[in-house]
């Protein structure tokens, strides 16, 4: 039986399988050959959000923002310092709802920011409100 994990790239979306054992080793990925993990939020948007979330194993905690917003533009240093304690255990995105409006209303998002935490394609914990980094991992952790 196999116990690899899909992960897709953060470059290409690509999938990828990745045994649990060895995300500490700093996988690549198999089409592009970029690293599989950056330690920085992605950027996505409806295809990227499909592959790393829909389609993806790896649990995956997306910050609905926008550039307008003051507590966005304070928490997004944060959320990046928390992608550096998160992964390769959590994938962080981030993702424009200026820019991509269908997914700001597809999961009903109605204050920004807002962090959802996903695992499996399931949305399994949500956040309003601009938080630090510390915070952001700790709530993480406790919803896994």
């Amino acid at each position: 039986m196999d116990a690899s994990l899909i992960i897709a790239c953060p470059h290409c979306n690509a999938r990828n399988r990745v045994p649990p054992a060895r995300l500490a080793e700093a996988p690549a990925c198999g089409q592009c050959h970029a690293p599989l993990f950056v330690a920085k939020p992605v950027a996505l948007d409806a295809a990227g959000f499909d592959a790393h979330v829909a389609r993806a194993d790896l649990p995956v905690l997306v910050d609905f923002w926008a550039p307008w917003c003051g507590p966005c533009r304070m928490m997004a240093p944060q959320f990046e310092a928390a992608a550096a304690q998160l992964e390769p255990q959590v994938r962080l995105a981030k993702v424009d709802t200026e820019a991509q409006p269908a997914l700001g209303g597809r999961f009903g998002i109605r204050s920004i920011p807002s962090l959802v935490l996903f695992k499996q394609g399931r949305e399994i914990a949500r956040q309003a409100g601009a938080m630090g980094a510390a915070d952001i991992v700790r709530w993480t952790r406790q919803h896994l």
